[in-house]
Parts: structure tokens; sequence; C-alpha cells
């Protein structure tokens, strides 16, 4: 990268990376796999293009390439920004910069531009920009999904609970950085947010859990 001062490197940074990480983030794994497939994931199922209804859907198969998609598209271009622009990681504004980012990443996939802005609820590409940015909390975090995954087997409840563990695990680990809470608490709350369908379905008692019989293209199951 070149060696421009810090000023000029944080006036443009501030204007690319951001944009960039959105793009990334605006990559529809899930529906692009969809297609492939000769499915619109937007007509089946629950009609979300992320992991967990591809998975539903296409299968096993699809629906982690669908995950390993939308996470490493988070994942990614967060590590290769934090690379490039190391010698400046001590600076003014980096932090700042480098959180934004992130944010832009999750935003990218929630409302990628290329679907009308309309996309996936994010928790795949949020776990991949919290991989980058605060690992530790993001395994806790993580910790948390798997644990009441395992009993309840209902993806949403999981990710929930995920949402709301996540700013308690950056308090931990990354104590008196406010920005860093205040990223964490914004990443859960959107999480949970997007996630307002299923908390409908889950008081009327109709969210599926995961594993159930996979919905046919008409929307109803195939036995």
């Amino acid at each position: 990268m070149p060696n421009l001062p810090e000023s000029s490197f944080f006036w443009i940074a501030s204007v690319i990376c951001p944009l960039v990480l959105f793009l990334c983030g605006s990559i529809p794994f899930g529906f692009l796999i969809g297609k492939w497939n000769g499915v619109d994931l937007r007509k089946t199922g629950s009609g979300n293009i992320g992991a967990t209804n591809a998975w539903r859907v296409l299968g096993k198969k699809w629906g982690s390439l669908a995950f390993a998609g939308d996470f490493f598209k988070g994942l990614v271009p967060l590590l290769l920004f934090k690379c490039l622009t190391s010698e400046w990681s001590h600076g003014d504004g980096y932090q700042m910069l480098l959180l934004g980012s992130g944010i832009a990443a999750i935003l990218g996939h929630n409302f990628t531009p290329w679907l009308g802005f309309k996309g996936g609820k994010g928790i795949a590409t949020s776990a991949g920009v919290l991989a980058a940015i605060i690992p530790a909390a993001f395994g806790v975090t993580l910790a948390t999904w798997i644990i009441v995954m395992i009993p309840t087997r209902t993806v949403s409840i999981a990710s929930i609970t995920a949402c709301v563990m996540l700013p308690i695990a950056t308090v931990i680990f990354n104590y008196g950085q406010w920005p860093v809470f205040v990223f964490s608490l914004l990443v859960g709350l959107l999480g949970i947010w997007r996630h307002r369908s299923n908390i409908a379905r889950l008081r009327a008692g109709t969210e599926p859990r995961f594993g159930q019989p996979k919905p046919s293209a008409d929307g109803g199951e195939k036995k």
C-alpha cells in the first residue's frame, strides 16, 4: 500500500473500505446457489436467501456452502483490511473505520442491492465479521449458539440468544472499549430485529425445527 500520510489515508479509506465491505457482504450466495439448482429461495421455504433456508430447501451440501459463502464474505475482507492497514492500527480513527466496515458488510447482506435491497438475516455474515474483529467474544457467542441449538433444534432461538450474549461477552473480553461494545450491541440488536418474523412464529408455535422435512418448491413439505 502506498505510504500515504495518515490523514490522507483515512480520508480515502473511510469512503472506500465501507463501500468495498458493503459490496462484499451484498453477494447473495444463498440466492445464487438456489438459482444454480433451479430454485428461487425467495419463493420457497421461509422465503429467506440465507443458509438456513438453503439447507432446508436444497439440503445439507448446498446449505453448508451457502453458510460458508456468507461467513467468509464477512471474515476474509476484514482480515485483508487489517493486514493491509496494520501500520495504522494505532492511529486515530482506525478502530472506528474497522468497526464501521464490519457493520457495512452485515448491512450489505441484509439489504443487498442486487435483490431490491432485500437480503438475509445476517447471522452467518455477522459471525464472519465478529470472528475477524472480536474473536474471543465471538467464540463465547458461538458456544452459546451451539448450546442452545442442541436441545431446541431451532435456529432462530439459538441465533436470538447468541445476539443477546454478544454484547455481554464483549464487555467481558473488551472491557472499557466502548466503541467495540456499541458495535457489538448494534450487531446484536440488528440480528434480533431481522428475526422479528421468527419471533412471531415462535409466539404462534409455528416456527419449524431444524431437521424437519424440507419444503417443496410450492411451499409445502416433502415427505
